[in-house]
């Protein structure tokens, strides 16, 4: 009887090229997302700040 070859996948560690490229990416893409919020944060201040100056709202509580 011939023993038959079959190729099987052997379980190996973890990559660790493959590790730092999945963390870069996750980083990347939590990082754009945090900057996208930082930025509608600061385009809400600036109008604010402009509706303030052009009179049209006011901080102080109408009598």
């Amino acid at each position: 009887m011939a023993a038959h070859k079959i190729a099987h996948a052997t379980l190996k560690g973890p990559s660790v090229v493959k590790e730092i490229c999945i963390g870069i990416a996750l980083g990347l893409a939590a990082g754009g997302l945090w900057k996208m919020h930082h930025w509608n944060e600061q385009r809400k201040v600036r109008a604010f700040y402009d509706l303030l100056e052009k009179g049209e709202i006011s901080v102080v509580a109408e009598e």
